[in-house]
């Protein structure tokens, strides 16, 4: 468990299933993301539960991000096998959008994985036309290298490495 200046993040466990669909599925949200497989509850709870696994071995995963107790929204790294690197990901309930939350979340995850377990590189990708979490990209001085297409979706890269971060 990490705190920020506003956030307590924190991972997500199977009591959390429910509050966890409603953002992540929330149609504001998932118009960014992979649609669900399955039942949003159902994919909610295997979500979490490879968000668990990941955390057992990887020593990461997606924390749940929550402001005054409430579940706001999922963020933080996440390995990706199809590409055999870690990416920082958010995602946040149209409620939190542009405050801040993503950007916040996004540093305490880039620190813990540069200096805590000492990567080498981390990435973050989204559609090309969301420019808000482009915009997150920037401001943690990620830089742009490619697009790519990830599970059917056309998506820029931008990555940032180690040196440059702690620089």
């Amino acid at each position: 468990m990490l705190h920020t200046e506003r956030l307590i993040l924190r991972p997500l466990v199977a009591a959390d299933a429910e509050l966890y669909a409603a953002m992540r599925y929330h149609p504001e949200v998932a118009k960014w993301l992979s649609p669900p497989d399955t039942d949003p509850l159902d994919a909610a709870r295997a979500t979490i539960e490879r968000f668990e696994l990941s955390w057992r071995d990887r020593r990461y995963a997606p924390w749940g991000l929550f402001r005054d107790g409430k579940l706001i929204g999922h963020g933080g790294l996440n390995w990706v096998p199809e590409f055999g690197e870690t990416e920082v990901l958010w995602a946040l309930h149209p409620d939190a959008w542009r405050q801040g939350y993503a950007t916040e979340m996004a540093r305490a995850a880039l620190d813990y994985g540069f200096k805590d377990l000492g990567l080498e590189l981390i990435f973050a990708m989204t559609r090309p036309d969301n420019d808000p979490s482009r915009a997150v990209m920037t401001r943690l001085g990620m830089a742009y290298r490619r697009n790519v297409v990830y599970r059917g979706f056309d998506a820029v890269w931008l990555d940032i490495g180690r040196e440059k971060w702690l620089g």
